[in-house]
This record gives C-alpha cells, sequence and structure tokens, in this order.
C-alpha cells in the first residue's frame, strides 16, 4: 500500500501544463484524476463533433451501398429458407417448419425496410448479423473438417464486414439534416 500512495505522489509531481504544476484541488488526491477524465472526455467529444460534421445526410432517395447490399442478403436468405422449406430439406419436423417460417416472415420486411432505407431495418440486420457472428464462432471451435471450419470463416467475415459498414450507414439515415445547418 505505502509503494502504491508514493506512486500516486510522484506521478502528481510530474503532471505539468506547461511551466506550471498539476496539483489536486482542495478535494485531495481525488481531483487530478477527474480533471484527466473531464480532458479525455472533452477531446472525445471533439472527435465526436468532427465524425458528425464529416458525415452527409441522405438525399431524398439516397439508399447507401451497404444498406443495398444488406436488402439484397436479407431477400435472398428469405428467398433460400422458402425453397429449402417447399424442397423438404432438413425439415422433418413441425417446430422447423414453424422457425422457417418465422425466419421468412421476419426477412422480408427486413429486406423491404432496407430497401427503403429505414433505420429500424438496419438496426434489425444489424443485430442478425452479431447474432450470426456469435453462433459462427461457436460453430468455428467445434468444427469437424475444413469444409465447416471454411464455412465458419466466411460467415464470420462475411457478416462482420457487413456490419461494419452498416455502422455509418445508420448514422446517415438517421440524420436528418446537416448539423448547425437549421
Amino acid at each position: 500500500m505505502a509503494q502504491r500512495s508514493s506512486r500516486k505522489r510522484r506521478k502528481q509531481r510530474q503532471r505539468t501544463t506547461g511551466s506550471r504544476t498539476v496539483t489536486p484541488a482542495v478535494g485531495g488526491e481525488e481531483a487530478a484524476p477527474r480533471k484527466a477524465m473531464a480532458r479525455g472526455y472533452a477531446r472525445q467529444r471533439a472527435k465526436d463533433d468532427a465524425a458528425r460534421a464529416a458525415l452527409v445526410p441522405l438525399a431524398p432517395g439516397e439508399r447507401p451501398t451497404a444498406v443495398t447490399v444488406g436488402a439484397v442478403v436479407a431477400a435472398l436468405a428469405a428467398v433460400a429458407n422458402l425453397v429449402a422449406l417447399v424442397v423438404g430439406y432438413d425439415s422433418d419436423a413441425r417446430r422447423d417448419t414453424m422457425t422457417t417460417l418465422l425466419g421468412v416472415f421476419l426477412l422480408v420486411p427486413m429486406a423491404i425496410g432496407m430497401w427503403r432505407a429505414r433505420y429500424w431495418a438496419v438496426l434489425g440486420m444489424q443485430t442478425l448479423l452479431a447474432i450470426t457472428v456469435i453462433l459462427s464462432s461457436l460453430a468455428l471451435m467445434t468444427a469437424a473438417d475444413w469444409r465447416a471450419t471454411l464455412l465458419a470463416v466466411a460467415l464470420i467475415v462475411g457478416s462482420g464486414t457487413l456490419f461494419w459498414f452498416l455502422v455509418k450507414a445508420m448514422a446517415r439515415i438517421q440524420m436528418p439534416t446537416r448539423p448547425g445547418a437549421g
């Protein structure tokens, strides 16, 4: 414990801004970390403001490329699930049929909403992509052969990449007008 307090005192002596030493306020040793934390928050707020200023709002009828790709992926997944259900691929139980139909009924409105660049649809797609990354990572741990490993890695990379690009697209969709222009 003695080493810890001497380290704190040494760090306080080393902390300088310009030519003056930063000393804790009346609150004792707690004031210096609070000031440092406040400076860190201020720096992060400045970075956030700069990132928001760099965003360009969507023009009427505009759709970001990542959202278009997400809409196509959702539509293809819905069609693939429906085709698999119709041809009887792995639907030997009633529960599997209901799960597949539920997936189709979730993916179709999501694809339509993403095509129209709706925030809720992009958020729902990101949720599905995050779940896909998590489940694929778990499947990767139990992969039996190289094909299963390759499939899991492809799902992780593809879903993670689309997730990443949808983040900025969501910010643009949510942004009604340019900050400060109103």
